[in-house]
């Protein structure tokens, strides 16, 4: 079994998906019995000084993904909207990845500062990279740009015609969209998790397959260090208790 079969078979039933930004949170994550572990664009991105959305993180994304291929658990990778809009180009990127032991993608069709992909257009991207033997996971960002959201089950049905394994609709929370959503869809549905908004009991009682958690985890990483060198500066105690080195080093 490939570890695209692998991770295939995890949405067999609910795949809690957390999302590492560098080698050591993966670790971190897999360590801790997570069975699959995904990348953010964001961290991944904002860790190298650049700009996601913009298209500009091949090279960190794929050197992120080269030192992940060797974790015990299946790793999905955040290639954004395929770092091009070559179809061709995004087969190359789809092949690179598979041949690095990499199980999956996520690819999707907003792009910063031009809103969404025609849908026909996003389709041949999807099939390109799916053309790798990977787990694509198509996203649309119809809830997360807040726009043209009545496009929002013709887009994924396009995507999962076009070879999707699963599909992805950041944003949306209501139950009744979400019923409807798995309803129109053949393949794994994928929320993001939000706090607050989102349960991960109740959507995967309507049949959502996967919940990810995309940026959160860099994002209270973040806060984690600014509260803990406050606290230094400040003369009080540690807000939370933090990893040794020697538990660093292990990982």
């Amino acid at each position: 079994m490939t570890r695209a079969d692998e991770f295939r078979a995890l949405h067999d039933d609910f795949l809690l998906l957390p999302n590492a930004w560098d080698a050591a949170s993966a670790a971190a994550l897999a360590r801790a019995g997570f069975p699959a572990v995904g990348t953010t664009s964001l961290g991944v991105a904002a860790g190298a000084g650049l700009r996601d959305g913009a298209g500009v993180s091949r090279a960190e994304t794929v050197a992120l993904a080269t030192r992940l291929a060797g974790l015990p658990v299946p790793v999905s990778v955040d290639v954004e909207g395929g770092f091009g809009d070559d179809p061709g180009a995004v087969r190359e990127l789809g092949h690179e990845l598979a041949a690095l032991g990499v199980a999956g993608v996520n690819i999707e069709d907003g792009r910063e500062n031009s809103g969404l992909v025609d849908a026909a257009r996003q389709a041949r991207l999807v099939a390109a990279v799916g053309e790798s033997g990977l787990f694509v996971n198509a996203r649309t960002d119809t809830y997360w740009l807040d726009t043209e959201r009545d496009s929002t089950l013709d887009r994924v049905r396009a995507y999962a015609d076009a070879g999707a394994d699963g599909v992805f609709v950041p944003g949306m929370t209501a139950d009744a969209e979400i019923a409807a959503l798995v309803t129109a869809v053949p393949v794994p549905v994928n929320l993001l998790f939000q706090p607050g908004r989102l349960s991960v009991d109740t959507v995967r009682g309507l049949g959502v397959r996967r919940v990810s958690t995309g940026s959160l985890l860099f994002r209270a990483a973040l806060g984690a260090a600014l509260e803990t060198v406050e606290a230094v500066r400040d003369g009080v105690p540690l807000p939370r208790e933090v990893p040794t080195v020697q538990q660093i080093q292990g990982l």
